[in-house]
C-alpha cells in the first residue's frame, strides 16, 4: 500500500483502551508530531498534556484532537504536568554561547530547551524525541547541538540525532530536520528508519478545484513570471526578480514566511492559469491526512504559517515505529 492510498488512515479519534505509553506534545503547534506517534502507537498511547503559545495554531489543534493546549510552557510548572513516559517537542532553535558546557542543564537557561530540560529532569520519561531545523547541528558553530546533546546526557540519557529529509520518506517535499533522540534505558542502540524507494508523485497532491484568489492570472505579477512558470509537472519558487524552477520533481521546503505576504508560497501552473498553493495543498506536501480539519474561521497567512512550522507527519511516523519496536522488545 502507498502513502497516497494511506493518507485517509491516519487516526485522530481519542483512545478508548488504557493506554500503554502516556505522552506530553510540547511546542505542539497544529500537532503534526503527535499524529505520527498517533499513527505508529494506535491505541498504545494517550496523550495527557499539550502546550502551544500561538493561539491560532491552539484553534486547529482542537479542532483536530478536542483538546486545547496549555499556553505559554515557561509559566507552567513542571510539578503539575501529568506524569508521562514520552515527551515531544518540535522546540524552537535559540544559541546557547556557553563557555564551559558542563552546568548540566543550568547552561540552557534564558532559552526554550529549557523547559524541555527542567521537565525532563522532574519526570525522567523514557523517551525525549525533539525536531529541528537542519541548520541546528551547526547553530552558533555547534554550541547550540552539544548543549542540548549534554545536557540530556547529564539528565541520564542516551542520544542519537539524525538529518533525514521528507523526500526520502515518500513526500514530494524536500525538507531536511534533525531528530534527536534520547532513551533512559542505556542498553537500547537505536536506527533511524532507512529511505523507502517511493514514486513522488506532486500532481497526486493538487487540488482539482481552486479558489480563483489563488491565482496570479489578473495580478500585475503574472506579466513577469508568465513566460518562465511553464512547466505543469514543476513547482516553482518566486526570487525577487526571478522565478527559479524545481527540477527535482519535489516541492521546495516549506517555510513558516508563507503566511507573511509576498509570493513566498510555492507556484504551479495549471490548466486554469498560474497560481500559488493552496493552504490544504501545502498540508498535503506536509503528509497530513485529508480529513485534517483547518477552522474555516482562520485567514489564509495563518494557516499557511502553521503548515511551515509544521513536520512532515509520515517521517515522523516512520521514526515512531522504530521507537514503538524498541520500547516492545
Amino acid at each position: 500500500m502507498t502513502y497516497y492510498m494511506e493518507r485517509n488512515l491516519f487516526t485522530m479519534n481519542h483512545q478508548h483502551k488504557v493506554a500503554q505509553y502516556r505522552a506530553i506534545d510540547l511546542f505542539a503547534g497544529i500537532g503534526g508530531i503527535r499524529l505520527g506517534f498517533q499513527h505508529a502507537f494506535q491505541e498504545n498511547i494517550e496523550f495527557v498534556f499539550a502546550s502551544e503559545i500561538d493561539k491560532y495554531a491552539c484553534e486547529t489543534y482542537y479542532a483536530n484532537y478536542g483538546e486545547k493546549p496549555y499556553g505559554d510552557i515557561t509559566k507552567i510548572d513542571e510539578k503539575n504536568i501529568p506524569p508521562f513516559d514520552i515527551l515531544l517537542g518540535g522546540f524552537p532553535c535559540q544559541a546557547f554561547s556557553i563557555a564551559g558546557l558542563r552546568k548540566g542543564f543550568e547552561d540552557t537557561r534564558g532559552t526554550l530547551f529549557f523547559e524541555i530540560a527542567r521537565i525532563v529532569e522532574h519526570h525522567k520519561p523514557q523517551v525525549v524525541f525533539l525536531e529541528n531545523v537542519k541548520g541546528f547541528k551547526n547553530h552558533d558553530k555547534g554550541t547550540t547541538f552539544k548543549v542540548v546533546k549534554e545536557t540530556l546526557q547529564n539528565l541520564g540519557y542516551k542520544v542519537f540525532a539524525e538529518v533525514l529529509n521528507a523526500k526520502d520518506f515518500g513526500v514530494p517535499q524536500n525538507r531536511e530536520r534533525i531528530y534527536i533522540i534520547a532513551f533512559l534505558d542505556h542498553s537500547i542502540e537505536f536506527e533511524f528508519p532507512q529511505k523507502i524507494e517511493q514514486g513522488l508523485q506532486v500532481k497526486k497532491l493538487l487540488q482539482n478545484k481552486v479558489d480563483d484568489k489563488y491565482y496570479y492570472n489578473d495580478k500585475p505579477l503574472y506579466e513577469k513570471i508568465k513566460d518562465d512558470v511553464n512547466n505543469p509537472e514543476s513547482i516553482y519558487q518566486w526570487r525577487r526578480q526571478y522565478v527559479r524552477e524545481n527540477k527535482s520533481g519535489v516541492c521546495p521546503t516549506l517555510t513558516a514566511n508563507m503566511g507573511m505576504g509576498g509570493h513566498n508560497v510555492p507556484i504551479v501552473r495549471d490548466k486554469k492559469g498560474i497560481r500559488k498553493l493552496t493552504p490544504r495543498e501545502c498540508l498535503n506536501f506536509q503528509g497530513f491526512p485529508e480529513n485534517f480539519i483547518l477552522p474555516s474561521n482562520q485567514v489564509d497567512s495563518q494557516l499557511y504559517k502553521q503548515s511551515g512550522n509544521s513536520v512532515v507527519v509520515p517521517v515522523i511516523n516512520h521514526i515512531a515505529l522504530k521507537i514503538k519496536n524498541i520500547l516492545e522488545k
